[in-house]
C-alpha cells in the first residue's frame, strides 16, 4: 500500500514537470525588426525624437512585468556593445504593432547605425533594423577660420596654414569647444560647388584657391561651415594683406577697441595715415581711431601689404563759445550745440549738477561756474561725448592798486597770481619794468607791462623765491624792490 502511494506522489510530481516545462516553453514571443519613421536622423538640441514600429506574437504571452527597449548599433551597425535608447515602463506596451519613440545620444555621429528591439519578460530579441545616417549636431551656426581675413598668401615653394578660430570674434561659435566633433575642409571648383580636401583641425595649403571647412555631419545639412579664405601664391614677391576690422567698419567706439587684423605671416609692421606705429608688430592692432591704417607682412621670402580706411560711427560736436568767458553779473551767455550725432540728446550740467529742464541744443547760462553738456548719439551706434566751458566774472587787468606788492602767491587759484602794480607804471605810461632773479638774471623787461608776470608756472618749492624789481617811470625818481613769491 505504501509502495502503491509513493508511485503515484512520483506520477503527479512528473505531471506537474511536463506541464511546467509546456508552459515555459508556450510563453515565448517573437519580435520582427522594427521598421524606422524616418530615412535618417539628424538631431540636435532644438530636436531630438525619432519613431521605429514593430510587431511581436503572440500578445498573450507577455508577462504583466515586460519592458521593451531599443537598443542602437556602432556607426558600423554592430550590437556588441549597444547603446540603450530608450526603455518603456513595466507592461506599458501590451498590444502589437507597437510604436515607440527614442532619442539620440550626443555623441553620435556616423553612417551604418541600426536599432533593435529586446523584451525582459520573456526575453526575446528582434533582428536590426535597415541601416540610417545619424548624426547629433552639437554646434550648428556658422563658424570663423583665419580669424575672419579673407585672403592668405604664401610664398613660391611655401604654404599657408589654415585654423578654426578659437574662441574668435565675438559672437563666434566656435566648433573646437565641442571635443566630439571633426572637421572636413573643402576647395571650391565652382560658384556652388565645391571638392573634398582632407580631415582635420587645421589645413596646410599649398596651391592657390578657395577653401572653407565644415563640421563633419555626413549626409545630414547644417549650418556649421566657416567663412571662405582666398589663398595667393605671391609669385610676383608681393601679396595682398587683408584687414579685417572686429567691430565692422564703419565701427561703434562706444564698444570699446576695435581688433584690426591681418592675414598670417613670420613679422608685422603697422601704419596709421603712413606713420608708423611705434610697438604695432602684431598680427592684430587695437584702435578706436579713425584713419588709414595699413600692414606690412614679411612672408619669408616675400612680402605682403595692405590697407583699411577705418571710419568711427561716432559724431563730431562744438560750441559757439570759448573754453573759458567772461560775463557781467547780470548778463546771460547764449551757448549753441552744433553736432552730427543721429537723433542728439542734451544734458547740461553746472558745477557738477544736472540743471533740471535743460534738454535742448542751446542754453541761456546766467550764472557763473564751471559748465558741461552731454550729447547723446540715441539711433545707430550709441554713444554719448561731453562738451565743457566755463564762466567767470571780468578780471580788472589794471587795477588801481596803492602800493607796489613784495609778495605774490602764482599758484593757480585766481587769487594774487600775478605781480599787480599801481596803474601810474602799467602799459601806456612808458615806464620800465625790470625783474631780475636773486643771481641778477633778467627774467622781465618791457615798457608795456601787462600786470601779467610771472606768465609761465613757476617750480614753487617749501623754499619761497626772491625777485627783484626795478621801475624807471619818466620824470620820476627810480624805484627798486624785492617780491618774494610763495605757494
Amino acid at each position: 500500500m505504501q509502495k502503491t502511494t509513493i508511485l503515484k506522489k512520483l506520477s503527479i510530481l512528473a505531471c506537474l514537470s511536463v506541464l511546467f516545462l509546456s508552459e515555459q516553453m508556450n510563453a515565448q514571443i517573437v519580435i520582427g525588426a522594427p521598421n524606422l519613421g524616418f530615412s535618417q536622423a539628424c538631431a540636435s538640441s532644438s530636436f531630438n525624437t525619432y519613431s521605429a514600429t514593430f510587431v511581436f506574437s503572440p500578445e498573450s504571452n507577455l508577462d504583466p512585468t515586460n519592458q521593451f527597449r531599443i537598443e542602437m548599433s556602432d556607426a558600423n551597425g554592430n550590437f556588441a556593445n549597444p547603446t540603450i535608447v530608450f526603455t518603456s515602463n513595466a507592461g506599458s506596451v501590451t498590444v502589437s504593432p507597437a510604436t515607440l519613440n527614442f532619442s539620440l545620444p550626443t555623441t553620435t555621429a556616423g553612417e551604418g547605425y541600426r536599432i533593435r528591439i529586446k523584451s525582459t519578460a520573456p526575453a526575446a530579441t528582434s533582428s536590426g533594423s535597415a541601416t540610417f545616417a545619424a548624426y547629433y549636431k552639437s554646434q550648428d551656426s556658422p563658424f570663423t577660420i583665419n580669424n575672419l581675413v579673407s585672403t592668405g598668401a604664401y610664398c613660391t615653394g611655401g604654404s599657408y596654414l589654415l585654423t578654426i578660430d578659437n574662441p574668435g570674434y565675438a559672437g563666434n561659435d566656435s566648433p573646437l569647444n565641442y571635443p566630439s566633433l571633426t572637421f572636413n575642409w573643402y576647395k571650391e571648383t565652382g560658384p556652388t560647388t565645391s571638392v573634398f580636401i582632407e580631415e582635420g583641425f587645421t589645413l596646410t595649403v599649398t596651391q592657390p584657391g578657395t577653401y572653407f571647412a565644415k563640421t563633419n555631419y555626413g549626409t545630414c545639412t547644417s549650418n556649421s561651415f566657416s567663412n571662405r579664405v582666398t589663398i595667393s601664391e605671391a609669385i610676383s614677391g608681393e601679396a595682398n594683406a587683408t584687414i579685417v576690422s572686429s567691430l565692422g567698419n564703419p565701427f561703434c567706439p562706444d564698444q570699446g577697441l576695435t581688433t584690426l587684423n591681418t592675414l598670417g605671416g613670420n613679422s608685422y609692421q603697422w601704419y596709421k595715415d603712413g606713420e608708423l606705429i611705434t610697438g604695432a608688430t602684431s598680427q592684430t592692432y587695437q584702435t578706436d581711431e579713425s584713419g588709414t591704417y595699413s600692414v606690412q607682412v614679411d612672408l619669408g621670402s616675400c612680402q605682403a601689404s595692405g590697407s583699411i580706411v577705418l571710419e568711427s560711427e561716432g559724431f563730431s560736436s562744438s560750441l559757439n563759445v570759448s573754453d573759458e568767458n567772461e560775463m557781467e553779473i547780470g548778463d546771460t551767455l547764449s551757448v549753441i550745440v552744433t553736432t552730427t550725432a543721429s537723433n542728439p540728446e542734451f544734458e547740461w550740467y553746472l558745477n557738477g549738477s544736472i540743471i533740471s529742464g535743460a534738454v535742448e541744443d542751446t542754453y541761456e547760462a546766467t550764472e557763473f561756474g564751471d559748465y558741461k553738456v552731454i550729447i547723446y548719439q540715441t539711433s545707430g551706434c550709441v554713444v554719448s561725448k561731453e562738451l565743457f566751458f566755463s564762466i567767470s566774472e571780468p578780471v580788472e587787468q589794471f587795477p588801481d592798486v596803492a602800493n607796489i606788492p613784495n609778495l605774490i602767491s602764482p599758484n593757480g587759484d585766481g587769487i594774487n597770481d600775478t605781480w599787480v602794480i599801481p596803474t601810474q607804471y602799467v602799459s601806456g605810461t612808458n615806464t620800465e619794468v625790470i625783474i631780475l632773479t636773486n643771481q641778477g638774471e633778467v627774467v622781465l623787461q618791457t615798457n608795456d607791462y601787462q600786470n601779467d608776470w610771472p606768465q609761465n608756472q613757476l617750480n614753487l618749492t617749501s623754499v619761497n623765491l626772491v625777485y627783484y624789481y626795478i621801475i624807471k617811470a619818466p620824470n620820476q625818481k627810480e624805484k627798486k624792490g624785492s617780491i618774494t613769491l610763495v605757494k
